[in-house]
């Protein structure tokens, strides 16, 4: 293998293409149309700058990039291929550490609600603009009164909070809607049944613990498992764009490093953008503009450059793209952008290389040593000295059982939180207006005893049955009385039949 200090060794052109390690950290993109080559291609991008020092995370979106923990054993085709690139292929695998949000393909990842924040929270429950609003009132009551928001339970007791003390609240910082509320309640819901429950928690991940150099001097490779997580692809870009935020805010300035300290791959990248508010275009541009001084490299993976912004395309300075298809009127628009941000070769025309290229192939352009880009080069891309595909379940477990992070994040810890402050606060409330209420009412109710009249008591009851003697005495009348009345009735008529 030739001596190429340097930079990572990519491929072959007419010369062999080299990204330079103190043009690194100024970002690039790698795209290409699918089975092309682009996870070969971030495969060996991120055993080389393991094997130059540099820490590397990356999301392994089909499996096939968890093969950069195993040695590979290299065909027929891919000697042949080094050996045209006077390169000798050795067997290695990376140092990996293997990653899953939901802690069943790696070690859990988790972070707090607070961490987050409310613009990315929003991002991740798809809220409009009167319920992000309500959120981040949310977070303000939380900040203010204390109350550490670490899980969705902690957040989902601070809406209920806020929404029962809705009047006092609304004086301070404007009207919170129950409505609103109630929706922002079921998104939650929705995101807890997408997994998201298991993202946040404690114990939240700790930056060192992925920026990593062994003592071989070679850097970690951090693969997230990613699998299950395209399946919720909001969730998906948010974390990415947390872990992003959190390097920028925690780092410090390095300016323009030897080599970068991280490098940051992000596949699938444009679930980042897709529907994406202003205010986080806006974030992702300010996050990718500003990181490169923190010393960390940002490289987009994607389909179509046309994915990315241009805002955040224009500060991708290394690009390899391999083939792209133009059938429709849509592509052939995207293959004319791609074409059109390289630096023309007048050996070839570029869009045209770019529909001719074959697997394993890519259009190449690097930043040199003033921060140019050199003009583009059609590339073969260098075979991996690892794995080419999957590891297996037993080789991940192995793996993760040397892991230098084993048993740190494997066990949720839950402590006392907003979830378990406010159901304190009611319960003492309530208790406090139990003990205020009991001596007051007490006195009352001994002297409403002691005033209560007695009940006067009851006449028997007559019984309404008779008597032998009385049912006689009554017959003996009512016979009289009937005698009695009709002599006289028979006198009157007969006085008046004389007359």
């Amino acid at each position: 293998m030739p001596d190429m200090p340097a930079g990572l060794f990519l491929g072959q052109s007419e010369k062999p293409e080299l990204l330079l390690w103190n043009r690194a950290n100024r970002h690039g993109i790698i795209a290409g149309a699918t089975g092309t080559g682009k996870t070969v291609t971030l495969q060996i991008m991120a055993q080389g700058f393991s094997e130059a020092g540099v820490p590397v995370f990356c999301a392994d979106v089909k499996g096939d990039l968890s093969g950069i923990s195993q040695p590979g054993s290299p065909n027929e085709k891919l000697l042949a291929r080094a050996a045209g690139m006077n390169l000798t292929l050795v067997p290695k695998a990376a140092p990996t550490v293997f990653w899953d949000l939901y802690g069943q393909k790696g070690h859990p990842i988790r972070t707090t609600v607070s961490e987050i924040g409310p613009l990315l929270m929003a991002r991740m429950l798809d809220l409009n603009e009167v319920q992000e609003g309500v959120l981040t009132v949310a977070f303000h009551v939380a900040d203010k009164e204390g109350l550490l928001l670490l899980d969705l339970d902690d957040l989902r007791s601070v809406l209920t909070y806020v929404s029962e003390n809705a009047a006092r609240i609304g004086r301070e910082v404007g009207n919170v809607a129950p409505a609103s509320v109630a929706a922002i309640q079921r998104a939650l819901l929705q995101l807890e049944q997408q997994g998201g429950k298991a993202f946040f928690g404690e114990p939240a991940l700790k930056l060192e613990d992925m920026i990593r150099v062994g003592l071989d001097g070679r850097g970690q490779v951090n693969v997230l498992d990613s699998t299950r997580l395209m399946g919720s692809p909001r969730l998906y870009a948010a974390f990415l764009l947390w872990l992003l935020s959190e390097l920028f805010e925690q780092l410090p300035e390095v300016g323009d490093p030897e080599k970068p300290r991280l490098v940051f791959f992000f596949d699938e990248a444009h679930l980042l953008f897709r529907d994406a508010p202003k205010a986080l275009l806006e974030k992702v541009e300010q996050v990718v503009r500003l990181i490169r001084s923190k010393g960390v490299g940002v490289y987009f993976v994607t389909q179509n450059p046309a994915d990315i912004p241009d805002s955040v395309l224009a500060q991708l300075g290394n690009r390899i793209q391999h083939a792209l298809r133009a059938y429709t009127p849509a592509e052939q628009r995207g293959l004319k952008s791609a074409s059109d941000s390289f630096r023309a070769n007048p050996a070839f025309d570029t869009t045209e290389a770019i529909q001719a290229l074959g697997t394993g192939e890519a259009v190449v352009s690097v930043l040199d040593e003033k921060g140019a880009p050199t003009v583009v080069q059609r590339t073969l891309i260098r075979p991996p000295d690892s794995r080419l595909g999957p590891a297996t379940d037993a080789e991940r477990a192995a793996v993760m059982a040397t892991s230098p992070v084993k048993g740190i994040y494997d066990i949720m810890v839950d402590r006392e939180s907003a979830e378990e402050i406010l159901a304190a606060r009611h319960a003492r409330l309530q208790a406090e207006a139990e003990q205020v209420e009991a001596p007051a009412r007490r006195p009352a109710e001994r002297e409403a005893a002691r005033t209560r009249a007695p009940a006067e008591p009851r006449a028997p009851r007559r019984s309404n049955r008779q008597t032998p003697m009385e049912a006689l005495t009554k017959s003996v009348l009512r016979t009289a009385g009937s005698t009695i009345t009709r002599e006289i009735l028979r006198g009157v008529l007969g006085g008046l039949r004389r007359r």
